[in-house]
């Protein structure tokens, strides 16, 4: 099967040796994406809300240059530093949802790039 690269200017560069996205076949495979800025390539966010968004718009601009959106989730994964901010990422997560939700599990971690408290990554499929 051919694989290609997805890379988008609408959502941040990679910071390490890492493609933004993978498309094998119908799967699409997005790296996972944290809270920055693909504007000015900073975190902004000043709030797990905001952070959450954040990474929430950058996942959806990978879909899109793929050519989907978040209905074609199957999968996601969520790395938190500190469990108690789950509710307050679960709930903005599900707004980006209409319904049928993708598989996930919540991890919690000591440490993320950019000392940011949360990184989400996907599997999309057509």
């Amino acid at each position: 099967m051919e694989k290609t690269i997805i890379n988008t200017p609408s959502a941040p560069a990679p910071i390490g040796p890492y493609s933004q996205a993978v498309q094998v076949g119908s799967m699409l495979f997005i790296s996972g994406q944290v809270a920055i800025n693909p504007t000015t390539g900073n975190v902004e966010a000043t709030d797990i809300i905001g952070e959450t968004h954040q990474v929430m718009h950058n996942l959806k601009a990978v879909l899109a240059a793929a050519g989907m959106d978040f209905n074609n989730s199957v999968k996601t994964t969520i790395f938190l530093t500190d469990m108690s901010l789950f509710t307050q990422v679960n709930e903005v997560y599900g707004k980006y949802f209409s319904g049928n939700f993708p598989a996930r599990e919540t991890v919690a971690v000591k440490g993320l790039p950019k000392n940011v408290n949360v990184e989400i990554s996907m599997i999309a499929s057509l």
